[in-house]
């Protein structure tokens, strides 16, 4: 701990969006090649005074940037952003002795968060529901934000009541909102064991603020409507909590890429498919056999697939990819594969791929590092980098998605 305030020049950003400094201090708010001062505590120099400042520094358009922790890079120009994210990508292949040439990069707008997950606690006076501070549990509220649908966030208000019911007086929520086309789902977790009273408050709470759903630990308590969401043509019915790209725009580009890179594949495999982003799509063009370990988001697949017409074959099958990833016999059933594993990637099944996999795969993720790794798992396979695009459904969040074709050589 250091209570004398120093001043420091800041060298690069750190993978979390920091300013780091050449001594290593990490200066949240701060840009490569300014000059800041301040004071040092464990290593770190919050709310810097900026002596000389970065010419892409601009003005956050949030009110609550100073406090809110939910965006790091709000004060920093977007095409800056961009190149930086894009330099997060190419230096993590780097590292395992690839390049890449990044195509294109595609930024969703601002208050296109259709999927957002907040934090509430009770208070002696009602409740909060928002954001972490930076590097803190305190719970910020939030009147307005740049990022989310506004519906959600016109939602928030509303939540009080249920977060004073359900919420111990030291423990916290998380409060899972997203944006459907039959209104706004919530899914609300860490809560208190349910009563008759605390069920009747949600319903009250549901009908008041026209909520399609809420729910809680995943459990439905009060159903208007079954929250949809549109994925090709089909329609798909979403279970609580579930994962969904961020935003439209994003997954939109998502799905244009894969659709694009496995053009003419006739038997196509979508692994970690979960409720059916590119797998009904596909379907479209091509027979899909897909794959997600995750139940009912499997149940729910297969549910618009059934309301679906006009889709070629599409199977459906529960299964772990990570205890047991599709083997050689397997894969030489398709001659297309779209892969979008969880953050800690796919190494066991990239290495079934790397020795046995079809000529296109088309692999997403969402963390840099795990990709390059795999793309390297692939490689020693003789698969080559073809193409590679980013999109940015986190806009001023150092999250980035991938979007790659692998073929061989």
């Amino acid at each position: 701990m250091d209570d004398a305030s120093r001043s420091l020049s800041i060298v690069r950003l750190g993978s979390l969006g920091d300013g780091i400094a050449a001594d290593g201090t990490v200066v949240p708010g701060a840009l490569p090649g300014e000059d800041v001062s301040g004071k040092i505590r464990d290593g770190r120099l919050e709310r810097p005074r900026i002596l000389k400042a970065s010419a892409h520094r601009v003005r956050p358009p949030c009110p609550h940037h100073a406090d809110c922790g939910g965006c790091a890079l709000q004060h920093a120009r977007d095409g800056f952003v961009a190149a930086w994210k894009q330099d997060q990508v190419l230096k993590a292949l780097k590292a395992q002795g690839m390049s890449a040439k990044v195509e294109a990069i595609h930024t969703s707008p601002v208050n296109a968060r259709r999927r957002a997950v907040l934090s509430a606690r009770r208070t002696r006076k009602g409740a909060l529901v928002g954001f972490h501070a930076r590097a803190s549990g305190t719970v910020v509220e939030i009147a307005d934000c740049v990022v989310m649908r506004p519906a959600l966030l016109a939602t928030l208000p509303s939540l009080q009541p249920a977060v004073r019911a359900l919420a111990s007086r030291r423990g916290e929520l998380s409060v899972y909102l997203t944006e459907t086309l039959s209104g706004v789902d919530v899914d609300i977790r860490g809560a208190r064991a349910l009563g008759l009273g605390e069920r009747h408050l949600l319903a009250e709470v549901a009908e008041a603020q026209d909520l399609a759903r809420i729910s809680v630990e995943g459990e439905p308590v009060a159903t208007r409507r079954q929250p949809l969401v549109r994925m090709g043509r089909a329609l798909v019915p979403l279970p609580p909590g579930a994962f969904l790209q961020a935003t439209a725009e994003g997954e939109a580009a998502l799905v244009a890429f894969v659709r694009e890179a496995l053009s003419g594949c006739r038997q196509v495999a979508d692994l970690f498919a979960g409720v059916g982003t590119f797998a009904l799509p596909l379907a479209e063009d091509a027979r899909v056999h897909a794959l997600e370990g995750d139940r009912a988001a499997v149940e729910a697949l297969a549910a618009a697939r059934n309301g679906t017409e006009g889709l070629r074959q599409l199977d459906v099958a529960r299964r772990d990819l990570f205890r047991q990833p599709l083997d050689e016999a397997e894969l030489s059933a398709f001659d297309g594969v779209v892969i979008d594993p969880p953050r800690a990637g796919a190494a066991a099944q990239m290495r079934a791929l790397a020795t046995a996999g079809p000529a296109r795969i088309a692999s997403i993720s969402c963390n840099p590092a795990t990709f390059a790794r795999d793309a390297r798992i692939l490689a020693t396979g003789g698969y080559r980098l073809r193409r590679l695009v980013l999109v940015d459904q986190f806009r001023w969040s150092h999250h980035i998605e991938i979007a790659a074709l692998f073929e061989r050589a």
